[in-house]
């Protein structure tokens, strides 16, 4: 432990060596389960990812405890050594150069006290001065009540960290008639940060009744935790908070900056996890460190019908500073769409995105999120389409390309307005307008995008696409992902996902950039103003029977102003 560490902690160990370490010492069968490597992509595997990460089999779900240590990432995520299904949860490991291969360990925490017996879920890891990572993470105790645990790395030498002690004095933070806590809804504790006056501090998600909460909670040493009179944050009728999380962001620039950091500089972002609809949404705003008290600016909507991070199937997501490349970046879990009958055939369940850098957007409103600078080199087979002007009802086939494991970016102009639909005053719900107008909807000025995943004959296809309407005071551009023709097995979620996109298409072209790998389309527009991501399984678009089209199906001509195309090659995911 470096000589900055702190007097709780040089304690905690202290403790450890004299009484004997409580190690996490994960059985061999859990970590011959992640090795157990299946085909990917195969004919009896056609939706494993080919550069998504994803274990070999088994459930997973929320990425936890995210963080660099001595030039590496570390991913720790929920994982159910023993099937497809959720239960029996551990933090599995894997560590990874560049964010895009994986090298997976042995699982990190797994129940061992009374504090976790029952289940070891998501949680945060803090750097600490020194450097020394901690995990605060939520534990399920002998009477299913959420507590709050600490665990740290049993060898700082080790730069992969593949063994971890727990705290003797777990759980550290728990419901109490007096804390007035509800012992169901208490968990998910945020990477911590130092107040003004040097004390950590750190949110946990929970709720009374319908109300969601960020409850803070204050330590000098990281093993005494003291809840603060008052919540970080509170609002009325939007459920359970989970997964919560807590950064500043500064005002200019796409640098990261240190959790710990306030001032004029920097805008915070307060993201929620809603559990009544599985969204995550977030406001900007202004945290006052004196008061504890965090204020979204005005206009920030604190439920999922204002800004989200993903509006697709996105959940359960986490920041962490990118120490390497100076850099905030954002991992998130994709679920199944599938039924969990064809989930446990499959043998595996959920996969996370593409880790995506964020930054302020310039108008202080919002976040802008694009892919890793990373994942692009995996891409291989570069194609383009020249200028192209793009008639009411064309669709015109990309070739030479994998179209079930590729990266698409376009860009279209707008030759001209006089038929974009009128926006009625009503259609505030994006989702359900796309809902109501899809792809074979035909309008005035869309909709015009990518058909990925496609069957030849279009008897299967996913539709991301843009449809524009006049607004009352502007042009409003509305950005959609149709899955309800993505396949022929009506036992999937095809629900469609959309958002309005905040981009003037008057003096800006509409750029959409897809990510697509044979069950996932993550899906941005305008440059990362808006993210949709969804999951699919295609009965004949599948492996090289994938097609990818752009196509228009508005009266109004659009221009293909750019058009780039690649295969991916395969990462080392397992």
């Amino acid at each position: 432990m470096a000589k900055s560490c702190f007097v709780g902690l040089c304690l905690f160990f202290a403790v450890l060596a004299s009484h004997g370490i409580v190690e996490l010492q994960a059985s061999h069968h859990v970590y011959r389960n992640l090795e157990t490597v299946q085909s990917s992509a195969s004919a009896d595997q056609p939706y494993r990812t080919g550069y998504h990460f994803q274990p070999p089999k088994n459930w997973i779900n929320d990425p936890n405890g995210l963080m660099v240590y001595k030039g590496i990432y570390h991913l720790f995520y929920q994982y159910n050594p023993k099937g497809a299904v959720w239960g029996n949860i551990v933090w599995a490991h894997s560590t990874s150069k560049d964010l895009v291969n994986w090298t997976p360990h042995e699982p990190a925490i797994h129940p061992s006290q009374p504090g976790d017996i029952n289940g070891c879920w998501s949680g945060s890891a803090t750097i600490l001065p020194g450097g020394t990572p901690a995990m605060l993470y939520t534990g399920i105790d002998p009477k299913n009540s959420q507590v709050q645990n600490l665990a740290v790395p049993k060898n700082l030498s080790d730069p992969y960290l593949r063994e971890w002690v727990k705290s003797p004095k777990n759980p550290l933070m728990q419901p109490t008639a007096e804390n007035k806590i509800n012992a169901s809804s208490f968990r998910d504790p945020t990477t911590a940060w130092l107040g003004p006056d040097k004390k950590w501090r750190v949110i946990i998600g929970s709720k009374i009744d319908r109300r969601g909460l960020a409850i803070l909670f204050k330590s000098k040493d990281f093993v005494n935790w003291v809840q603060a009179p008052t919540h970080l944050r509170a609002a009325e009728g939007t459920g359970m908070w989970e997964c919560p999380d807590f950064y500043p962001v500064p005002l200019r620039g796409r640098n990261g900056v240190d959790t710990s950091l306030n001032g004029p500089s920097v805008k915070h972002v307060l993201k929620l996890s809603l559990d009544d609809t599985k969204h995550d949404f977030y406001t900007v705003g202004s945290y006052d460190g004196l008061r504890d008290v965090y204020t979204p600016d005005k206009g920030s909507v604190e439920s999922d019908s204002g800004l989200r991070y993903d509006y697709g199937k996105y959940y359960a997501s986490k920041t962490f500073l990118d120490s390497i490349k100076n850099r905030r970046v954002l991992c998130g879990w994709l679920n199944e769409s599938s039924s969990v009958a064809d989930d446990i055939k499959k043998g595996w369940a959920g996969v996370h995105a593409i880790p995506r850098h964020i930054w302020l957007d310039k108008s202080g409103k919002q976040l802008i999120q694009w892919p890793v600078v990373e994942i692009e080199k995996l891409r291989a087979n570069h194609v383009t389409l020249p200028s192209k002007l793009l008639k009411g009802g064309s669709v015109v086939e990309v070739s030479g390309v994998t179209a079930s494991q590729a990266d698409v970016d376009i860009s279209f102009e707008i030759p001209g307005f006089d038929k974009a639909e009128v926006l009625d005053p009503s259609w505030t719900n994006p989702q359900l307008l796309c809902s109501q107008k899809g792809a074979s909807v035909k309008g005035g000025l869309g909709p015009f995008g990518l058909l990925v995943l496609a069957s030849k004959g279009l008897s299967e296809n996913t539709a991301v696409f843009f449809r524009i309407f006049k607004g009352q005071n502007k042009h409003v551009v509305l950005m959609c992902s149709d899955q309800s023709r993505s396949s022929l097995n009506q036992n999937n979620d095809k629900t469609t996902y959309g958002a309005f996109l905040d981009v003037d298409p008057l003096h800006q072209s509409l750029s959409l950039r897809s990510l697509i790998d044979h069950s996932i389309v993550e899906s941005f527009g305008g440059g990362g103003k808006a993210c949709i991501s969804a999951r699919v399984y295609p009965t004949l678009a599948i492996d090289n029977a994938a097609h990818l089209y752009v196509f228009n199906n508005g009266s109004e001509a659009v221009r293909i102003s750019k058009l780039n195309a690649w295969s991916m090659n395969k990462a080392k995911v397992n």
